[in-house]
């Protein structure tokens, strides 16, 4: 019997265990798409203590907890950070078989290398330990990412964001580099129109001119489009239950925008009709540059009101929705690529029933220009684990080409992500090494090596063009 997590972990094969060790450990990182703070990054944070770091701000461990059985004071409320933590070690031992029970363990390895299982009898020892490491400058932001051989990360941005952070870290010589990500969510959200127009008070000042008519919102979100792209931005990223590509004219959608100025509710109709124009005019000022543009659809969010009103969004109320995908994302697509406007793209589902659906629409639009120029994107979010990370391997490897993929992500909030990265090498490794071993693939160990470290890293390097 193996032991838990040892330095074999996933990896079942001894061909996968050599592709893991030789060819995609030591392999850096580059995070396409996190959700990690720029200021922390910037400004070198030390944190206080351990929940600090791994509790504050993730609702994976949130939902765990209150599944378990947790007061919200313990999530989210005003219970110490020791509590919360103990609360937290109450309910591991609850995940096995929750891809949280293999991440916790992996990140109290790899940054404190603590071995033990941990519950509630090591709860304080642990939360001690690691915050005393935590207070040192060894533990800061930039050297947690350090350790995991991060060398760039992509953070999540509004384009009224003022990037300051990202102003102020580039001004520095330093080995890692943030870059942030053009995310207009806000920008085209008109389902309630009073938020809306607070967003649209919110641009004018970003952009430092009035806004009276749609022609003047464009030109605003340009002008930050160009902003971004001057602070090294190279990625849009658009957060969608669905793709929007219903029929409309300028006309029309200038007429929604002044009924929207004067205050006026809209529509379902109207409503779907100005998000498919502003996706399209994103998606040209992306192409424009040259950018990647990535889509990240299914997710029906904020499902119980009660505590979405009392705690907010992305707080641990969201969940996989099912919508009909294929046909409105062919004629967006479809749309762009007839007018030659259609740049690199990646697609994520959060619905694995639309697994198949990505994975052959992207086929759909790669035209020899670019290797891997429509992508169907990692496993993300409720899909990021063991078997979600498995099923997209698989139906990306029978559908397209997984030796061109760009390979993971976090879409993490934690500086104690990464070892995410290391799960899904191992499960890729462990993957090929096997099929290697029943003589399904060739016992071509340079070359497999090689499409490994290419998916780990090489992709994303030459896709996203991150080397100046």
């Amino acid at each position: 019997m193996k032991a838990f997590l040892d330095k074999d972990f996933l990896l079942k094969t001894e061909t996968a265990k050599r592709l893991f060790h030789d060819f995609a450990a030591d392999m850096p990182i580059i995070d396409y798409h996190c959700h990690l703070s720029p200021k922390d990054i910037a400004e070198d944070r030390i944190f206080n203590n351990l929940s600090e770091v791994w509790l504050h701000g993730d609702h994976y461990k949130w939902r765990a907890m209150r599944t378990n059985g947790i007061d919200e004071s313990f999530c989210t409320g005003a219970a110490s950070d020791l509590e919360k933590f103990e609360q937290w070690a109450a309910t591991v031992p609850y995940t096995m078989r929750n891809p949280l029970y293999h991440w916790t363990h992996m990140e109290l390895q790899r940054y404190f290398n603590i071995n033990e299982l941990l519950s509630p009898e090591n709860a304080k020892d642990i939360y001690e330990h690691c915050t005393a490491l935590l207070k040192t400058k060894e533990f800061s932001v930039r050297n947690l990412l350090r350790k995991m051989k991060v060398e760039l990360v992509c953070t999540t941005d509004d384009p009224v964001d003022s990037l300051e952070y990202h102003q102020a870290m580039q001004a520095e010589e330093t080995d890692i580099r943030m870059v942030p990500a053009f995310r207009p969510d806000m920008a085209m959200n008109v389902n309630s129109t009073v938020p809306f127009l607070q967003y649209v008070e919110k641009l004018s000042a970003a952009a430092g001119m009035p806004i009276v008519s749609f022609a003047d919102y464009l030109a605003a979100l340009k002008s930050r489009h160009d902003y971004f792209a001057t602070m090294g931005c190279k990625v849009s990223d658009h957060g969608l239950e669905e793709m929007y590509a219903d029929a409309y004219t300028e006309d029309e959608i200038k007429v929604i925008f002044d009924r929207l100025l004067k205050g006026e509710e809209l529509c379902l109709k109207c409503q779907r009709q100005f998000k498919s124009a502003m996706l399209v005019h994103f998606a040209e000022w992306d192409h424009e540059k040259g950018w990647v543009q990535q889509f990240h659809l299914g997710a029906l969010r904020g499902n119980n009101s009660r505590m979405l009103a009392q705690l907010g969004p992305d707080t641990g109320w969201d969940s996989i929705g099912t919508f009909d995908q294929a046909k409105s994302l062919s004629t967006f697509l479809n749309g762009l690529d007839t007018r030659n406007k259609l740049t690199k793209t990646i697609l994520y589902n959060l619905n694995p029933a639309d697994n198949e659906v990505m994975a052959t629409m992207a086929g759909n639009f790669n035209d020899g220009s670019v290797a891997g120029k429509v992508q169907f994107g990692s496993g993300w979010w409720f899909l990021d684990q063991k078997d979600g990370i498995i099923k997209q391997l698989n139906t990306l490897s029978n559908m397209g080409l997984l030796s061109r993929f760009v390979g993971m992500l976090t879409d993490s909030r934690s500086f104690l992500s990464f070892p995410r990265h290391e799960y899904f090498r191992r499960i890729l490794c462990d993957l090929i090494g096997t099929e290697v071993e029943e003589g399904e693939l060739p016992n071509d160990i340079e070359w497999l090596g090689k499409m490994v470290q290419d998916i780990c890293y090489n992709n994303n390097v030459n896709y996203f063009n991150w080397k100046p």
